[in-house]
């Protein structure tokens, strides 16, 4: 299974680049997108659409200001949705953490800190790694260096 990479603007590109390190680190096939849930909302909406059927496992969003972008998706997807709230505008990404994480009941976002894309890059190999031993060993590795 793969993972998209999805977020608002390309402004958000270098906010969203840990992400796809850190899949590549660990060997998992990713995609990255740029589209918008409110300039490009039919676009979000068939993508997330057809992901489990184009063989994505998880999808991370990363949007700011709004944020709406991750809960469009989750809207469109059963899959686990991952937002990352991304710092734009004032607000330093307050409004797009609140924005995120308040989901209504049945319509998840899992969320991470403002900026976090590589802790959700790390989130969707843990999702993964459920049903994939060569990822959960990278996992084990990965924080057995961490703990020295």
């Amino acid at each position: 299974m793969k993972v998209a990479i999805m977020m608002g603007s390309e402004k958000d590109m270098d906010k969203m680049e840990p992400a796809s390190s850190v899949l590549a680190d660990f060997g998992i096939e990713h995609e990255v997108h740029v589209m918008s849930a409110h300039r490009t909302p039919h676009k979000v909406a068939a993508f997330a659409s057809a992901a489990r059927d184009n063989g994505f496992g998880v999808i991370i969003c990363g949007a700011g200001k709004a944020a709406h972008l991750a809960g469009a998706v989750a809207a469109h997807s059963t899959l686990p949705v991952i937002g990352v709230p991304v710092s734009a505008g004032g607000l330093g990404g307050i409004d797009a953490l609140y924005s995120t994480v308040q989901m209504p009941t049945g319509i998840p976002v899992a969320t991470v800190a403002i900026d976090s894309s590589a802790n959700a890059a790390y989130l969707a190999a843990a999702i993964l790694s459920i049903h994939d031993d060569s990822i959960a060993a990278k996992l084990a590795a990965y924080r057995e260096d961490l703990a020295k």
